[in-house]
């Protein structure tokens, strides 16, 4: 039970008293093999929605921990012993009867091969080629944030120069990177735009998108698959770029939830740590990161003072990844 609940208490397992508007804590599971493949289950026959996917996960029970929850529905819904889950998105459904706080956890590692101890059926699946039907809505908007890859490249060409940027460009693409952010907003606009033109035509070559932060005809103009907008920009808007990826920067909860209410993919949240270019200045550090994006319904990606080897670290603090601006040209 995770995204989709019918409206009746039975369903949600829940009591009279939280049908009638009470939280309904809900735990989902995102089992993920290191090919990048995510575990979804169909609801059995006999269930409300019968024959949709979902992720696995169900409801919390009183005065239990969220990871323990977790960990208690694996081993009975599919025979697993996971290691320690890794906190990802929040995301609030309302119903009829009730409302339903989803708790979205990554598990990397676990014990035992998922076998269906509910009758389920189980399939390994790309996020962002899922070829299973019927999906149950609320999956979408999750699936497509599993598709965002761990990391993701700030352009650096204003310190490095064109050319050198474009051609560590080059190497990243070829060792894997698959997100930039054209950012070098410092660069006169003629140039900035050769650069954002040059790094969609490399990046599309080897399947990997690009956002220009900037305005959303500019991304148009250049081939870009979307647009991040910095705060201020963020600040100034009340719909959702026509663009199909939308990043946002954010340092705050206040922030994160209008990238949240804008329906923006993901944010960067920052600074988590101290920066060479701001030593000194005020930092999240990661127990406050940690919160901010447990809360947060759309992905988080840390940025500040870190470097590619820290994505597994910034994982187990509720990250999806980490942004780098020289440390992924290097």
């Amino acid at each position: 039970m995770t995204h989709e609940l019918p409206p009746s208490s039975a369903s949600v397992g829940g009591s009279e008293h939280e049908a009638r508007g009470g939280l309904i804590e809900v735990v989902a599971a995102v089992l993920t093999r290191p090919d990048g493949r995510v575990l979804l289950a169909q609801r059995p026959a006999g269930k409300a929605y019968a024959g949709y996917w979902e992720f696995p996960g169900g409801k919390v029970e009183a005065g239990e921990a969220l990871a323990a929850a977790l960990a208690r529905e694996l081993a009975e819904e599919l025979g697993i012993a996971i290691g320690t889950p890794c906190r990802w998105i929040t995301r609030v459904f309302s119903y009829p009867h009730a409302t339903v706080r989803l708790n979205f956890f990554r598990v990397f590692d676990w014990q035992g091969e998922p076998h269906p101890h509910e009758g389920q059926v189980f399939s390994w699946q790309r996020p962002e080629a899922v070829s299973v039907t019927p999906l149950l809505p609320a999956n979408f908007p999750v699936l497509k944030a599993l598709a965002l890859p761990p990391l993701l490249g700030i352009t650096h060409a204003e310190a490095l120069g064109v050319d050198v940027f474009l051609q560590r460009l080059d190497a990243a693409l070829a060792a894997g990177l698959r997100l930039i952010q054209v950012r070098d907003k410092s660069l006169p606009e003629a140039q900035r735009r050769e650069l954002a033109r040059a790094t969609v035509r490399r990046a599309h070559a080897h399947g990997a998108r690009v956002l220009v932060n900037g305005s959303e005809d500019l991304a148009h103009a250049v081939g870009a698959d979307g647009v991040h907008l910095d705060a201020a920009a963020m600040a100034a808007l009340d719909v959702r770029p026509a663009c199909a990826w939308v990043g946002a920067s954010c340092h705050d909860a206040t922030e994160l939830a209008h990238a949240a209410a804008l329906g923006a993919d993901f944010a960067l949240l920052s600074p988590v740590l101290p920066t060479l270019t701001h030593p000194g200045a005020p930092t999240l550090g990661w127990d406050r990161f940690a919160a901010l994006a447990a809360a947060s319904p759309i992905p988080v990606y840390g940025l500040g003072g870190l470097a590619r080897e820290d994505v597994r670290l910034a994982q187990t603090h509720g990250a999806h990844g980490v942004a780098l601006l020289r440390g992924a040209w290097t």
